[in-house]
Parts: structure tokens; C-alpha cells; sequence
């Protein structure tokens, strides 16, 4: 073979070459574009499809008596494992409540069991889940969402339910994120509100929930 025909060659293979990366990155780009441009209802399905999240929240409860805000870190894996550890207020710092299924186990708390459940009911109450909301949403009839420019706000109604009556979950349209939940009565007073500071969505573990194993509470609390 002489030297014509071995460079004709090698042209034509970087000419190959060449073509099928800019097909594969071309076809690449559309994938992310896609990606990164999901209509309404394709952030929606996201979100309601969920199968794992960990999050930071600021929360403010309202009940009869005052008002309480508290900072909490939410795990959560699918089915239904999840975990609420609080940072703030400090006299409860460092408790982690931990419910996999009917499973409930409270970690590192210096306050009776008896004590934390009356003085903090919601916090032991998967109300304050993502995943609470997404089941709600899922099951009632009445669940919808509606647009505005940058976000979406899902909402759905528990009639059996006046004290959590109605769920608004605000959804950031650009990162395809929670930023707010909003939990009312049946007199549209806002019981539960919720302020996501920072969100990963499918990258939790199991393993990194559960770092031992959970065991039945004692059924007299």
C-alpha cells in the first residue's frame, strides 16, 4: 500500500470520527436541554415520583396556645423510612425522631418520651413530610396545581382532616425544587409552614437513615 492510499485512509477515519462525536454530542446537549426545560406537568410527575430526599427547613406551627419555630434536617427513602433531627431551639436540639413504617424510635433525647410528644406533637407527626404531602396529593380527588411565572403551587384538600384541611407545595419552575409547604385549617388559617433552605432530591440512602436497628417503641408513651 503506498503512502496516497495510508493518508486517504487516515483522512477518512478522522472524518468519521469527527462526524460521530458531533452527532453523540449534539444528541447529548438535546437530552440536558430536555432536561433542564420540563413543561409543568413533567415537574409535577418529578415531584410526586420522588423516591428519596434530604432537606434543611425552617418551620412555624401555629396551635391554640402560641406559636413555634423550630430548624429540623428531614430524610427521607422510600417506601416509608424518614427521620427528623432538630437543630434548633436548643433545649431539644440533637433529638431524632426515625419511622420506618409503624416503627417509631426517638434518639439522643433528654426529655421523656411522655413529654416530648405533648409539648411537640407535630414534630412527631409525619405531617411535616414531603412525603405526607405527596400521598395526600396522590390519593384525594381534589389535588391540582396551577402556574405563575417562576413556580407552581400544588395543592390538594383532606376534608376528614379540618385541623390540615388544605396543602400548598410551592415548587421552583428553574430548579425543579420545593421552596415552600403550606398546611391550613378549614378556616384557611395557616396551621403548619414550612421554608425549604436547601433540598437534594433522590440521593439518600437507606443506610444513611437507618445507622442502626430500628425497633418498636414501647406502645404506653
Amino acid at each position: 500500500m503506498n503512502k496516497k492510499k495510508i493518508f486517504f485512509i487516515l483522512i477518512l477515519l478522522v472524518l468519521i470520527i469527527s462526524i460521530i462525536f458531533i452527532f453523540f454530542n449534539k444528541k447529548t446537549a438535546k437530552v440536558f436541554k430536555i432536561g433542564n426545560n420540563m413543561t409543568s406537568q413533567q415537574i409535577v410527575e418529578y415531584i410526586l415520583n420522588i423516591s428519596s430526599y434530604e432537606a434543611n427547613i425552617e418551620v412555624e406551627i401555629e396551635t391554640n396556645k402560641n406559636s413555634n419555630k423550630y430548624i429540623i434536617n428531614q430524610k427521607y427513602a422510600s417506601p416509608n423510612l424518614n427521620s427528623q433531627e432538630i437543630i434548633e431551639p436548643s433545649n431539644i436540639k440533637g433529638v431524632k425522631i426515625i419511622r420506618n413504617g409503624d416503627n417509631l424510635k426517638v434518639e439522643n433525647s433528654n426529655l421523656s418520651l411522655a413529654t416530648l410528644f405533648e409539648n411537640y406533637n407535630y414534630i412527631s407527626d409525619n405531617c411535616l413530610d414531603l412525603s405526607s404531602f405527596i400521598e395526600d396529593y396522590k390519593n384525594q380527588d381534589s389535588s391540582e396545581y396551577i402556574e405563575e411565572e417562576n413556580q407552581i403551587i400544588m395543592k390538594t384538600q383532606n376534608p376528614n382532616n379540618k385541623y390540615r384541611m388544605y396543602k400548598s407545595l410551592y415548587i421552583d419552575k428553574q430548579t425543579h425544587n420545593p421552596t415552600k409547604l403550606e398546611i391550613k385549617d378549614n378556616n384557611q388559617k395557616t396551621m403548619v409552614y414550612i421554608l425549604y433552605n436547601e433540598v437534594k432530591i433522590n440521593s439518600v440512602d437507606k443506610d444513611n437513615i437507618l445507622a442502626f436497628e430500628l425497633y418498636n417503641l414501647v406502645s404506653n408513651v
